[in-house]
């Protein structure tokens, strides 16, 4: 092709790019491009985020980007407030953790995001701190001891599988709690509070489920599970 024939064609292209952003059929910015899920991550195979079930009781909650404060409180010498745009700065993190529900489904998923020991050690956790509570938007809560947090340098995530999380996977913050059950994966995470109560009893706890939520518990502890409420009585987040 000549270089007129080039010009031409380059000419055609481009009135074509603009005709697709003027009737609103182009992409409109580069954030709305279609993000494609990983399913192989350092040669580990991945499940889908299609697995995971939505089982909240009062279904996906509606979160507005704009307005949302995550709170860090309690027993802790500096309580703080992050705007998305603050957590957007933190230093990321990533890693494949597998979700085991209490239902009998598991999903292993990359779960991208900040370190939760970060966020804390901001907030200078007091001396008398020993549990980590987690407070959705729906009121649904849950604990981890603060060593277990630090320990395992858990993860607060956005992402899952390269894709940020949807309304019904926890938008914008979902507690990523390695080797427990799903009703410490806390959900549409608003505030982290300390406490000095190792005893404290979440959502589903008040039901009976352990408190420690292992997936493997030791075998000389086994224990049979608790029947989920229903209805009115049932928890509100949490797989």
């Amino acid at each position: 092709m000549n270089e007129r024939g080039r010009l031409v064609g380059s000419l055609a292209l481009l009135a074509v790019g603009l005709l697709g952003l003027v009737s609103g059929c182009g992409p409109k910015s580069a954030t709305d491009a279609v993000a494609i899920e990983i399913r192989e991550f350092q040669g580990e195979k991945l499940g889908s985020i299609e697995e995971f079930r939505e089982n909240s009781i009062e279904g996906p909650q509606a979160i507005d980007p704009a307005a949302y404060r995550l709170v860090v409180d309690g027993l802790v010498a500096e309580p703080a407030s992050y705007a998305l745009s603050d957590l957007a700065r933190e230093p990321r993190r990533a890693k494949v953790v597998e979700l085991v529900c209490v239902e009998g489904w598991r999903v292993k998923a990359l779960w991208e995001g900040m370190s939760l020991a970060r966020l804390l050690a901001a907030s200078r956790p007091r001396p008398e701190a020993n549990t980590v509570i987690f407070h959705a938007v729906d009121g649904f809560t849950s604990s981890l001891p603060l060593a277990t947090v630090l320990e395992r340098d858990l993860l607060v995530a956005d992402k899952v599988n390269g894709i940020a999380l949807s309304p019904e996977r926890g938008f914008p913050l979902q507690v990523v709690a390695e080797d427990k059950l799903g009703y410490k994966w806390v959900k549409w995470l608003v505030r982290i509070e300390l406490s000095d109560d190792p005893l404290y009893r979440g959502t589903y706890e008040s039901y009976g489920f352990p408190l420690d939520a292992d997936v493997n518990p030791p075998r000389e502890t086994g224990r049979d599970l608790p029947d989920l409420p229903r209805g009115d009585d049932a928890p509100q987040a949490g797989d």
